[in-house]
């Protein structure tokens, strides 16, 4: 896997322990190790594996993240009505986002249920006659995701990559080409490229700072950035959306603390680093 490797130690050869893979397991209790390539020189690995940590805890309330971790918000925007939809796995993708690549690359992947998710895949994701229909409502599809995610090391595999080649390096690139050198700095790049889907153009507007590759300030760039998805996550039209705003409040709180190389002691969601 180009990017990212897991160092994974072998506990018992069956790998699965009272239904759970022991990958799983100490997922929960300790957070996965990862080496990572094509890092700047102003961010360690030490760094990017705590960038990763805080977006578990973020995702799932666990540094090491949750395979099989399952939700159904009424958040998938379309046509001004908001519609519920599944959002699953370690780092929570949705289902009109990209779970259906997900599913393929699990599929491709020959996963222990790659044959029962294959008809569903021209199901997830689709909108018919003009609504978004989504599978949340299929308990033996939710279920399935659950148990793939909890026991089958190819699914959890397969999501290890995923994150990695979804959302990971396209925020890492943003972050080099814009002249971004700080670790705070790449941990609000990347949880934007999580929850929000990219670096948004129109929150960008908002502010005047210019980014470092145009002679802006980094620290003043990253502090406008965050102030302004903050509002817009505090002022959303979903319940859901509004709740979210504890990520840009921990990032508040780093900027304040001054904290930018991302080496003092914090706290987020009672999980302490």
């Amino acid at each position: 896997m180009q990017g990212l490797f897991y160092v994974q130690k072998i506990y018992h050869k069956s790998g699965i322990v009272n239904g759970f893979s022991l990958r799983h397991f100490y997922s929960l209790i300790k957070p996965n190790e990862m080496r990572f390539t094509n890092l700047p020189q102003t961010i360690t690995e030490r760094n990017a594996n705590l960038i990763t940590e805080v977006l578990g805890v973020f995702e799932n309330g666990h540094k090491g993240g949750n395979y099989d971790a399952y939700v159904a918000y009424k958040d998938k925007l379309y046509n001004h009505q908001f519609y519920r939809q599944i959002t699953y796995g370690r780092f929570q993708t949705t289902e009109f986002g990209n779970l259906k690549k997900l599913l393929e690359m699990y599929i491709q992947s020959n996963g222990d249920y790659a044959d029962y998710f294959r008809p569903f895949l021209d199901q997830v994701g689709i909108i018919r006659d003009g609504v978004p229909k989504s599978l949340y409502l299929d308990d033996a599809f939710v279920d399935k995701l659950k148990i793939a995610g909890r026991e089958d090391s190819a699914m959890q595999e397969v999501q290890d990559e995923f994150f990695e080649k979804i959302y990971f390096q396209p925020a890492l690139n943003w972050f080099v080409s814009q002249g971004f050198l700080l670790p705070l700095s790449l941990l609000v790049i990347f949880d934007s490229h999580i929850h929000s889907g990219g670096m948004l153009g129109f929150l960008r507007k908002r502010f005047s700072e210019y980014p470092p590759i145009l002679g802006g300030d980094e620290k003043t760039w990253i502090t406008q950035y965050v102030a302004t998805r903050h509002a817009w996550l505090a002022n959303y039209e979903t319940k859901e959306t509004r709740a979210s705003k504890y990520r840009t409040q921990t990032f508040k709180n780093l900027i304040a603390q001054d904290n930018w190389n991302l080496d003092k002691p914090f706290t987020t969601q009672g999980i302490k680093f």
